[in-house]
């Protein structure tokens, strides 16, 4: 059975003639009858980069959760099981400040599967839905085969390189490239580390309700910089 249904997966991706990742995403969403579906990659528990979504949601799921350090991806990375939020309007759902973000723009359930190559965990694969309610027993198989296709995949771009190296996808995973950037530059500004660099620009992005993207390409744009006492200001001109 299961046999099968994988067959038939990868008979609908050759069928297509696009094996890429926003491709692997939307053949998920339609397998899977979700809304929506995003690829995030994490190496050495840092998030590296969202590889993959079908739509706006999608990708404003996947980075909130790498502005925020909180979501499904994170727990079914940490966890290496499948993590299966059904309602988040229940009241008791976790994550705090993710959850009303996300529900904000119309999720009501989200579904993750952690990417695993052997004893490697990449990070995860990320189904919403528009409406409460569990994934059904095949929808739940067809997501399982979905992410061992994805993590082959990964596998497969990663060519040479070490699994918990991703700098071959570098390329694919644009949105977060802006942000590392702009770390380097904001840490250049003020003197401090990194990690630190990080922790401002989510602490300024969240602060001012922005998301951390459109932050760093103010700041790459020398639109923005940090002033000596750590302070966002703005550059005119």
């Amino acid at each position: 059975m299961t046999s099968d249904r994988r067959q038939s997966i990868l008979s609908r991706i050759a069928e297509s003639g696009d094996s890429s990742p926003d491709q692997l995403c939307r053949v998920c969403r339609d397998v899977t009858a979700t809304s929506g579906v995003g690829i995030m990659l994490r190496a050495d528990g840092e998030t590296r980069g969202s590889l993959g979504t079908t739509d706006a949601v999608s990708s404003l799921i996947e980075e909130l959760q790498f502005m925020l350090g909180e979501g499904p991806c994170i727990d079914a990375y940490k966890r290496e099981v499948p993590i299966a939020e059904p309602d988040l309007a229940d009241p008791t759902s976790r994550w705090l400040g993710f959850t009303p973000l996300v529900f904000k723009a119309g999720v009501r359930a989200l579904f993750a599967f952690p990417l695993r190559v052997g004893a490697v965990c990449l990070g995860s694969l990320d189904l919403y839905r528009d409406h409460s309610g569990m994934l059904s027993d095949n929808q739940h198989v067809d997501a399982l085969i979905m992410a061992d296709i994805v993590s082959q995949s990964v596998l497969t771009m990663q060519a040479a390189a070490s699994p918990d190296e991703l700098a071959e996808l570098d390329a694919l995973m644009t949105p977060l490239n802006v942000v590392y950037q702009a770390v380097g530059m904001v840490s250049a500004q003020l003197g401090v580390s990194v990690d630190d660099s990080l922790s401002r620009l989510k602490a300024h992005a969240f602060g001012s309700d922005r998301l951390l993207t459109g932050l760093a390409r103010d700041v790459v744009g020398r639109r923005l910089r940090f002033d000596a006492a750590g302070e966002a200001q703005g550059v005119t001109s």
